[in-house]
């Protein structure tokens, strides 16, 4: 597992934890002077999934020495579609989530709101296509990986036309 405290230097923090997400710490750390937008998105474990009600809880799985290496991609592919970018926070759990629990953080910093909702969405979709992290559901009538699994990309790939 990575470290989950903050960079003392630098303008990204990426990584995996099984401890709570620090979204509190996270946010604080991403707002800079130069910047009037910060955006965070936080993903929580909700009680359904597709085809399945009464979701108890949730195992993500991780193949820890490439996830922060995708993390670090998304990041490298996101100053470029958004120079003007100032911190990016990518921030995902691994193990057993209980319903309510965030999963992932993305938070980006920018001096402008729309950029920085762009490339917060573009964070997340990026993470959630590129990342090799696993979710198990455990649900009222069973057990199973979740649904909607699909090839991992590339983030230059990502929002584009293949």
């Amino acid at each position: 597992m990575t470290s989950v405290d903050a960079p003392v230097q630098g303008n990204n923090w990426f990584g995996l934890t099984a401890q709570e997400l620090p979204i509190g710490a996270a946010y604080e750390w991403a707002v800079r002077p130069d910047c009037g937008a910060v955006v965070l998105f936080s993903g929580t474990i909700r009680n359904h999934a597709e085809g399945r009600d009464g979701v108890q809880h949730l195992t993500y799985e991780a193949y820890e020495e490439q996830a922060v290496v995708r993390f670090e991609a998304i990041g490298d592919e996101l100053r470029v579609r958004w120079p003007d970018v100032g911190r990016v926070v990518l921030l995902h759990r691994t193990g057993e989530l209980q319903i309510g629990e965030s999963s992932v953080i993305a938070i980006v910093s920018s001096p402008h709101r729309p950029s920085a909702f762009e490339a917060a969405r573009f964070a997340i979709d990026a993470l959630k296509e590129t990342a090799p992290i696993w979710k198990h559901e455990v649900w009222a009538d069973g057990a199973d990986w979740g649904t909607g699994a699909h090839d991992i990309r590339d983030a230059q790939s990502v929002g584009n036309s293949e």
